[in-house]
């Protein structure tokens, strides 16, 4: 059986139109596990009301991405899931996304399967994997790598995002869960699936299973439109900042190759720094 694992923080309409995305899918074989981490909003009493079928586990009101998620993963591990999937509440799913996820598990061994990202209200493609270069800090995309009529299938990929991951069962026995202690909300998801590559699974992005995907919508994206020392330093230093220097550190020390960890640190430094006045 496969668990989707959804943690949330207020923002129930995202919330309510994800849930609705997922009752229309055409294979509901399937159970959602959703992670409330202190909600001030109305989202449990909501959820209780109109998504009975929804698993409901409450926070501290502290855990951020990574511990939320964990938190529920350890929940459908114990109910004996073999699938498991992490997704963000701002993001809704094409109807097809969870049986082209499930097709895609059974044509081979155990592997990871990340989401094709369009943009929600252009329906523009966001994010389609791809692969980073340890020795300039860059990341190629697949999106850049093929055409249009080649988006289709899977095609391996280095890292992919929490946002629709599929995951099965095995690789946390052998690897764990997310690093929450060192990643606590960004790059967890991109350190997962690469140390889920280093203990020898494959990671795949999976062209056929879309989901649309609101890319303003992050706290980061608001930091960085409203320019500020404030959200300058939140940027850099903030758990919630994208370009937090302390969580890049970590994600560097624990997945670049020594051989090229000093200057991926230096470019992506640099990168980070001087980025967001760009």
């Amino acid at each position: 059986m496969l668990h989707i694992v959804i943690p949330v923080f207020n923002r129930l309409s995202f919330t309510l139109a994800c849930l609705d995305s997922l009752r229309k899918q055409t294979d509901q074989d399937f159970k959602v596990v959703i992670v409330d981490d202190g909600s001030t909003d109305g989202t449990a009493a909501t959820l209780a009301e109109k998504y009975p079928e929804v698993k409901v586990i409450f926070g501290s009101g502290s855990l951020f991405w990574t511990a939320g998620v964990n938190l529920g993963l350890r929940y459908a591990l114990d109910q004996g899931a073999d699938w498991l999937m992490t997704m963000n509440n701002d993001v809704i799913v094409y109807p097809d996304f969870v049986a082209n996820m499930k097709k895609a598990a059974a044509s081979r061994p155990p592997a990871l399967y990340g989401a094709y990202e369009l943009d929600a209200v252009t329906q523009e493609p966001i994010y389609s994997g791809g692969w980073l270069n340890w020795r300039t800090g860059s990341f190629r995309r697949l999106l850049d790598d093929l055409a249009p009529d080649q988006r289709r299938g899977q095609w391996p990929s280095q890292n992919l995002p929490g946002r629709g991951l599929m995951i099965p069962r095995v690789v946390f026995d052998r690897i764990g869960l997310f690093a929450a202690d060192v990643l606590p909300h960004y790059y967890a998801d991109y350190d997962f699936t690469h140390q889920a590559r280093l203990a020898g699974f494959e990671v795949y992005l999976n062209f056929d299973a879309r989901l649309g995907t609101y890319p303003d919508e992050s706290g980061d994206q608001h930091n960085r439109k409203r320019k500020s020392l404030k959200n300058y330093y939140n940027h850099l230093f903030s758990i919630r900042g994208g370009a937090n220097l302390r969580d890049f550190t970590q994600f560097a020390r624990r997945n670049c190759p020594p051989l090229y960890l000093p200057l991926f640190l230096a470019n992506g430094y640099m990168r980070r720094i001087l980025g967001y006045w760009r």
